[in-house]
């Protein structure tokens, strides 16, 4: 296995709302054996209320600082000896602070979807405060495109079934 999981046993699924990072999680943390969290249910848990209601209510620079916070939390548990798989929500990724704290403390798994699949998946979801613009969705979606190209593992979806894409995660080298 690779060192820097033996150090610090997390592997972080990062991509765009849609792409399958919950389900995947969940699939890899069964398989590997370790505990699965997902951060925007962590939230949710948390502050008692759904994202949706967070960010009407409190805007998203107050729901990121959340999320950090929650990241946070967990990266220490996994320093600590908990091996844990994390969903991580469609923007966490693209905050500098997030990005070099998970690069210190395991492996990150790019789920690169493609779009028209992301479209089919999310359709007209009334709970993702961020897709309820179909311009803005697709210019989003190009938009953190760079920001999870930074991941160390790039993982085409390339199914619909979870466990192709859990098969192509641990397949990699870098899980070696």
């Amino acid at each position: 296995m690779n060192l820097r999981l033996k150090q610090t046993p997390g592997i972080y699924v990062v991509g765009f709302m849609g792409a399958g990072k919950s389900t995947v999680a969940r699939h890899l943390a069964k398989r590997m054996g370790w505990s699965f969290f997902d951060t925007d249910d962590e939230i949710e848990a948390a502050e008692k209320t759904t994202i949706a209601e967070l960010f009407a209510g409190r805007g998203e620079p107050e729901f990121r600082r959340i999320e950090s916070q929650i990241l946070r939390l967990h990266v220490g548990w996994i320093e600590r000896g908990r091996p844990a798989v994390l969903a991580l929500g469609g923007g966490a990724f693209t905050i500098a602070v997030n990005r070099d704290l998970l690069a210190a403390h395991g492996i990150t798994v790019w789920l690169d979807c493609p779009f028209e699949t992301v479209q089919r998946r999310v359709g007209q979801a009334t709970h993702r405060p961020l897709a309820r613009d179909p311009q803005a969705f697709a210019a989003l979606y190009h938009s953190r495109r760079e920001c999870y190209a930074l991941s160390d593992l790039h993982v085409p979806v390339e199914s619909d079934d979870p466990e192709v894409t859990v098969a192509a995660i641990l397949a990699h080298p870098i899980l070696k």
